[in-house]
């Protein structure tokens, strides 16, 4: 039978005192936070018996906040997942207790953007938001800021020079290797399509930008069409995509690099298009998923939603204390990226 953990065992493994040990799980006296973490953590690993409540003595000490999440489309599987993620980040915040608020806006009328902004404003100490970059948002924005309610951009930037911090992918790289797969995939060179959500999606504006730059730059002998503006609607982008394959023949390459992969996917399926084009497509869903296994997507960029949510954590408590000059203008993720033989 294994021995059972001791303070002697803790405190050799958190490389601290037994006295250290003996203050975070009876609480005699305090005990900074990282050397409390450390003990706990040590406590974890060895399997000790009342880590419970060394567990309990540290949520004691943390100071509780409340953050407010707006995101888009709660019937998209993408969406759910982040909401997910963001609920998950909130219980593994070491340095805090957060209660995560999480709403999905039910359209990008600017005017309703705001109304969501300003009532959940009245319910939490932070905002982060998917949506838009509009004038009347950016207003928005910088009266919460006016009155210390910090406001982040998660995917798609907002406010440029007045919400804190940006949180997401570097939406022009993104385009660029979305290009790059086109480019070196495609059977031969010949008419390449690019879809968005919206332009006033600034993350779908660069991922374009850096789509076409890149041709422009390294394969010029491509045609790259106007792009298509899907509206992020499953139907229109089935309709789009359908026109596209009749009216182009030497259609070899399709970037999605907004919303509406579902639909572009589903026309694609139909048309019985495996393998014949070059398809890039952003997030990894069920839908992508498996069309990655059938061989009609070529590849998925995708963003870490683990990595984020995390990461927005730790940016928004900072931005309520004395660290808040130190919280980044923008955080770049890496980016995920997958074929058919990694997913």
């Amino acid at each position: 039978m294994a021995r059972r953990a001791t303070i002697n065992d803790i405190a050799v493994k958190a490389d601290v005192s037994v006295a250290t040990v003996d203050r975070v799980l009876n609480g005699r006296h305090k005990v900074r936070e990282e050397t409390a973490r450390a003990v706990y953590d040590a406590a974890a690993a060895l399997g000790f018996h009342a880590t419970g409540l060394i567990q309990q003595r540290l949520a004691k000490a943390l100071p509780a906040y409340r953050f407010g999440f707006l995101l888009q489309r709660p019937n998209q599987a993408f969406y759910q997942a982040f909401g997910k993620a963001l609920e998950l980040g909130a219980t593994q915040t070491t340095n805090g207790l957060i209660t995560p608020l999480i709403e999905y806006l039910p359209s990008q009328r600017p005017a309703e953007v705001v109304a969501h902004l300003m009532a959940m404003a009245k319910k939490v100490q932070a905002i982060a938001v998917v949506t838009i970059d509009h004038p009347t948002i950016s207003e928005a924005v910088a009266e919460l800021k006016a009155r210390g309610i910090p406001v982040f951009a998660l995917l798609s930037d907002i406010a440029p020079g007045i919400r804190h911090g940006y949180i997401g992918l570097n939406n022009r790289r993104a385009g660029r290797m979305a290009a790059w797969v086109v480019a070196r995939t495609a059977k031969a060179p010949g008419k390449v399509a690019v879809s968005v959500g919206s332009h006033r999606f600034q993350g779908h504006e660069l991922r374009e930008t850096g789509f076409r730059s890149y041709f422009r730059e390294y394969a010029p002998e491509f045609t790259l069409l106007e792009t298509l503006v899907n509206l992020e609607a499953r139907s229109i982008a089935y309709e789009a995509t359908l026109d596209l394959l009749q009216r182009y023949p030497d259609l070899v390459g399709i970037y999605i690099a907004g919303g509406g992969m579902e639909g572009t996917i589903n026309a694609l399926r139909d048309e019985n298009k495996a393998h014949k084009v070059a398809v890039v497509c952003n997030e990894l869903t069920p839908d992508s998923r498996s069309a990655l296994a059938d061989n009609i997507v070529t590849a998925v960029i995708a963003t870490p939603l683990a990595q984020l949510s995390n990461e927005v954590m730790g940016l928004m408590i900072k931005s309520l204390g004395d660290e808040a000059d130190t919280v980044p203008g923008q955080s770049f993720l890496p980016i995920d990226f997958y074929i058919s033989e990694n997913i």
